[in-house]
This record gives C-alpha cells, sequence and structure tokens, in this order.
C-alpha cells in the first residue's frame, strides 16, 4: 500500500501543496515578477491590501457573487429538474411536464459555449445603441430603455452580470439535480401523492432532502466560480472594474497588479486572501448543509 500511494502523494505535494506554500512565501516578499531577486517584507502586503480601497471594493463584489449567484443559480436549476422529472400529471407513473427532453437540452445549451463567447455575446446584447435587449424593450414601448447603458450604470451593471454568470451556469446544474432526483425511487414519491402532497410539499420534503449531497457539492463549485468570474467581468468589462468599480472581483484586480503593474508580490498576496476567502464559503456551505442534516435528522 505504500508503494503504491507514494508516487500520488508525491505528485500532490509537488503540483498542489508546493504551489501555495510558494505563493504564500511570495506573498511576503516584494517580488516584480520578472527579477531572480526579491526582498523578504513580513506582512506588509496584507497590511496594504486591508488599506486599499479598490481591493477592498473587489474583495465585497466576490462577496456579493459568493451569496446571489449560487442561491438564485441553485434555486432556478432545481425547479426545472423537478419539473422536467417529477412534476408532469397527478396520476399514472411519476414522470416531468409534456417534452421534458426539449427543456433538458435548452436549459444545458447556455453551458455548451465557452464563457468567455458568453460574456462577448451578452456585452453585444447589453450595447446601448445596437443590442438586443434595448431594441427589444423599445420595440414594446418601454422607449425609457432607448440607448440604455445596462452595463454604463452603477445600479444595473452587478445584476446584468450576474444574469449572465446565471445563464451560463444553470443548464449544467439542471443536468445535474435531474440525475440526482432520477436517482430517488419512485415508490417514495407515489407514496407521498396517495398521502395528498403538492408538488411544492414534495419538493420541499422529499426532493431536497435527499439530493442534499448534490446540492452542497453544486453550491460549492458555484461559489468558487462565482468568487472568481475572472472570464465572464473581463469579457463584459474589458477595461476592468466597471462604473466605480462595482464589478471588480479579486482576479481582475491580481491580474492588473501583477501584469500591467509589475508588483508580484503585492498581486500573489491578493491570490492567498482569495484563496482563504473560498475556504471560508466552502466551511460555511458544509456548517450549513450538516446543520441542516442534523435538523432533519432530529425531524424524523
Amino acid at each position: 500500500m505504500a508503494v503504491f500511494l507514494i508516487l500520488p502523494l508525491a505528485i500532490f505535494l509537488l503540483f498542489v501543496i508546493w504551489p501555495f506554500v510558494q505563493a504564500i512565501y511570495y506573498s511576503l516578499t516584494d517580488w516584480g515578477g520578472f527579477s531572480p531577486t526579491m526582498n523578504f517584507i513580513g506582512f506588509q502586503n496584507f497590511v496594504k491590501l486591508s488599506q486599499d480601497s479598490t481591493f477592498i471594493q473587489a474583495v465585497l463584489n466576490c462577496v456579493e457573487l459568493g451569496i446571489i449567484v449560487p442561491l438564485v443559480t441553485i434555486v432556478v436549476a432545481l425547479i426545472i429538474a423537478s419539473v422536467v422529472t417529477v412534476a408532469g400529471p397527478s396520476k399514472g407513473q411519476i414522470r416531468g411536464v409534456k417534452a421534458s427532453g426539449f427543456y433538458r437540452t435548452v436549459s444545458f445549451f447556455p453551458y455548451c459555449i465557452p464563457a468567455i463567447v458568453v460574456g462577448l455575446i451578452w456585452a453585444e446584447v447589453y450595447d446601448p445603441s445596437a443590442g438586443l435587449l434595448n431594441g427589444f424593450l423599445t420595440a414594446i414601448g418601454l422607449h425609457g430603455f432607448n440607448n440604455f447603458a445596462w452595463l454604463g450604470e452603477v445600479a444595473t451593471a452587478m445584476p446584468a452580470s450576474m444574469f449572465v454568470i446565471i445563464w451560463g451556469f444553470i443548464g449544467f446544474y439542471t443536468v445535474l439535480f435531474v440525475a440526482a432526483i432520477k436517482s430517488i425511487p419512485a415508490e417514495i414519491f407515489e407514496a407521498v401523492r396517495l398521502d395528498g402532497a403538492g408538488r411544492f410539499r414534495t419538493a420541499i420534503s422529499i426532493t431536497i432532502p435527499s439530493i442534499l449531497d448534490n446540492i452542497q457539492t453544486a453550491y460549492i463549485y458555484l461559489g468558487i466560480a462565482a468568487l472568481d468570474s475572472f472570464v465572464y467581468m473581463s469579457a463584459l468589462f474589458p477595461n476592468a472594474g466597471g462604473p466605480n468599480n462595482t464589478t471588480l472581483v479579486i482576479s481582475q484586480d491580481l491580474f492588473n497588479t501583477a501584469f500591467r503593474k509589475g508588483q508580484f508580490g503585492y498581486a500573489t498576496a491578493m491570490g492567498v486572501v482569495l484563496a482563504a476567502l473560498t475556504l471560508v464559503f466552502a466551511g460555511i456551505v458544509f456548517l450549513i448543509v450538516r446543520l441542516v442534516r442534523g435538523r432533519e435528522e432530529g425531524r424524523a
């Protein structure tokens, strides 16, 4: 067993753990990125980060994305998955609504498109003068949206960006939840139906508790993707940050600091903060799921 474990452990330490160790060390230096020398400066980079208003704004934006994007995506994906699997006729075999296969295909289609392409497409849709969205809204009589800059207004830049990210993710997690729901024995749904439970009660009492592990995994992956959001935000906002940095994320600030300002040590400190934020997010999700599962077991 030791012989079989040595090679995977060595690979894990070399390609996973060692880069983390290097990043932590570089974050404690003034490394410029292209010079062989660097000076150890301790926690000065982290102190500077705590006083950097741009970085603090990026952290707040990431927290907002990490809360809203996974929540909305999972709720919508669960609704679609339930509709196409168990929300069909109340009599006969347990199945989804009519043409459920078509709805599955349509919902999954956005995930087949690369994230950068999704961002570029929606940047054109949101275009103030020639965009499809403003053209449609103006055509139905909402002339207040004529030349409206969805990505140029503080009030709409972040919600519009969130919509793009959610739109791109829903399809994959719908398919994930469809597979999870289909693994639940049909007899359980039939028994609940005989007891007179409606579709909403069935979803709350049977479907969600039965696939809680899948929801936990989905929430963590979605949260990590939302905390990053580099590709989507770069496509929607080529100059990075949006109006008054309302859409700036840590990864964008990190990229600009490292490759445009040549401050790799300072940028690596940003990366360490992002990694810590991701770990905290995952820990909170695990804790919440554990509490929910404990409450369900207590009721049982």
